[in-house]
């Protein structure tokens, strides 16, 4: 009998009593279907949670929509899509900058599909034999040969050769314009001004009709070419329309002004080969506006201009100290002193009477010194002013001009027995007699022999400092009409003068004339809004032809921008922009800048107080050793 398997023991299966810790439990189908219903209850929830906030669409989204024939209309903007579809037969490199640069809010939308060499390759060699059979049926019927189709065989054959040889690459070029405008008018008119601007370079372009929305998509940063509307180019035509080159300002000659941040290339210029060498530079307090002027001066004496300063806060003192340079304090407790009745010295050969000149220039100082003036008051100073210099001898006779000149006390004797000028004398007599003596009524002291000049008004009170720098800026510009000289006249802190209209048109006036004797005025002021708030003071920088904007507060923004015309990227890259660093503009040309000196320079330029005392220990310890 065959031999018996013994049978092996049955193993329990495990119970709930005997499972392990982590075995699963099974679910039952209660249980599932128990948690997707709680899983839906949950979602449902959550959507209508997510319903009562609001997303990023809601958001961006505008009030309405409405598209129309030949523009939509989005909330408060007209919108209207233009897409090019004809060029010319050559193009300039940087054509696109007119349309980049015009000042109208617009989108771009560029879209390049590269074509298979292979394949473009077959369709010239079938185009350029349709186009020699069409010439060779011309030229058997004894027709007049049109250049037109000679010069299309000729363009075909070229870039069958470069093709060939893999010089050159085929593409696709989609190019729209999206333009954006607040009324139907206003939306009209961009567009001529768009279609006439590309118009002039032989670029034609079409209005989307019956298509707007899809242009308008088309300019979308979405990627999307809904419109469709291509046009054939190589690679050198393509590369002409990116609008990126960027300007350089470095000439053979010049100084060094700071790093062109577009392209980190140096700016090297010289303000006297512009249409007049005046400079305006404003920026917020701190932002490097006295260091960049600064750095001008220094690295300009160096090449031979004179540069003559008006420091309202002794910064320039230590660079003249450095230099060699004069420094004058006017303040009323300094022996510096300066008449402001003193005349130009060899006037005579510009044909005009001095005299009645520096009468002019006397009436603002007085205004100035007084406040306003009645009809009659006017015309009594003006006669007490021609009786003061007539005390001296000094007529419209040129060889009376070299005599000894008067002083404030004498004008204010004269007016003194004047009926009718009691009031005016009254207002003079503190500036002759009382608390500002001294200051405006001793013969002139100072010369602007040297160089480098600085003249510090900082211990003047604040009531006379425009007075004093009136003054100042009369006396220098005597001396500069005396001699030829290329110089650089630096006004720091220039709103002052333009809180008043006789000092503000003295400015103008100066601006205005400065380019006849070489000579190129700088005006600085961190007060951009009391500046430009002037008409003179628009006019100056109107008759400026370098401007330097660094830093702006978000007050002055906008009225920055609107002054200078700027676009919206360059007005945030002023916002945004670090100490030394804004806009550079020379001519028609501006760059983005950053202003860098030398070691030796910034120990020399600079005003920081931590830097300053760093110096001064420095300094007090190297005398201890």
């Amino acid at each position: 009998m065959p031999e018996e398997i013994p049978q092996q023991p049955k193993i329990p299966s495990p119970s709930l009593s005997t499972r392990r810790v982590g075995d699963q439990i099974p679910k039952t189908p209660q249980d599932q279907k128990a948690e997707e219903e709680a899983r839906k209850i949950a979602e449902e929830a959550k959507r209508a949670y997510e319903e009562g906030l609001a997303s990023l669409r809601d958001i961006i989204a505008p009030a309405s929509f409405g598209v129309k024939s030949n523009y939509l209309q989005m909330g408060e903007y007209y919108i209207r899509t233009l897409f090019v579809v004809t060029y010319p037969r050559y193009l300039f490199t940087n054509w696109l900058s007119p349309i980049i640069t015009l000042d109208v809010r617009m989108d771009t939308g560029m879209f390049i599909y590269p074509i298979e060499s292979r394949g473009a390759l077959e369709k010239l060699k079938a185009r350029s034999a349709q186009l020699q059979s069409t010439y060779s049926t011309i030229l058997e019927k004894g027709a007049v040969r049109e250049p037109e189709l000679e010069t299309a065989i000729s363009d075909i054959e070229g870039l069958r050769e470069t093709l060939q040889r893999g010089e050159n690459r085929l593409f696709n070029l989609s190019l729209y314009f999206t333009v954006y405008a607040k009324s139907l008018e206003e939306l009209d008119t961009l567009s001529r001004q768009l279609e006439s601007t590309l118009g002039g370079t032989l670029t034609y372009t079409r209005q989307a009709f019956m298509q707007t929305e899809q242009g308008f998509n088309s300019t979308l940063p979405l990627g999307n070419d809904e419109l469709g509307v291509m046009r054939n180019m190589d690679t050198g035509a393509l590369s002409t329309t990116f609008p990126f080159t960027s300007v350089e300002l470095t000439q053979s000659d010049g100084i060094f002004y700071g790093f062109n941040r577009h392209n980190n290339s140096l700016i090297i210029f010289d303000r006297f080969t512009l249409e007049n060498a005046n400079m305006v530079v404003f920026a917020k307090a701190g932002a490097g506006k006295s260091y960049a002027v600064k750095l001008e001066i220094l690295r300009s004496l160096m090449l031979g201009t004179d540069v003559i300063v008006i420091d309202p806060e002794n910064e320039y003192e230590r660079l003249a100290q450095a230099v060699g340079g004069a420094f004058l304090n006017i303040s009323l407790g300094s022996p510096q002193r300066l008449n402001p009745f003193d005349l130009p010295t060899l006037a005579e050969e510009e044909g005009e009477d001095i005299v009645k000149s520096s009468v002019t220039n006397l009436h603002g100082l007085i205004g100035l010194m007084v406040g306003a003036l009645t009809p009659e008051e006017d015309a009594l100073l003006d006669r007490a002013l021609l009786e003061t210099y007539a005390l001296r001898d000094i007529t419209s006779d040129p060889a009376t001009w070299k005599n000894p000149v008067p002083t404030m006390s004498d004008l204010y004797n004269v007016l003194t027995n004047l009926r009718g000028a009691e009031s005016v004398t009254r207002r003079l007599q503190k500036y002759t007699e009382g608390t500002f003596a001294g200051l405006f009524n001793q013969p002139t002291n100072v010369s602007l022999d040297n160089r480098f000049v600085v003249f510090s008004i900082r211990d003047l009170e604040d009531q006379l400092r425009p007075i004093a720098m009136y003054m100042i800026l009369n006396y220098v510009w005597n001396t500069i009409r005396a001699e030829l000289k290329k110089r650089i006249m630096v006004i720091d802190e220039a709103w002052w003068l333009m809180q008043y209209e006789d000092s503000a048109k003295f400015l103008f006036s100066l601006a205005k004339r400065s380019r006849k004797y070489f000579l190129g005025l700088t005006t600085i002021t961190q007060d951009v809004e009391d500046f430009l708030g002037s008409k003179f003071g628009k006019a100056v920088v109107t008759n400026s032809s370098l401007q330097i904007l660094l830093k702006q507060s978000p007050a002055a923004a906008d009225l920055v921008a609107d002054t200078f015309n700027l676009t919206e990227g360059e007005k945030f890259l002023l916002l945004e922009s670090d100490v030394g660093e804004g806009l550079f503009f020379a001519g028609v040309n501006h760059v983005a800048i950053k202003i860098v000196a030398s070691y030796t320079e910034d120990r020399i330029i600079t005003t920081k107080p931590e830097e300053l005392l760093e110096i001064a220990a420095a300094a007090k310890e190297a005398e201890l050793i």
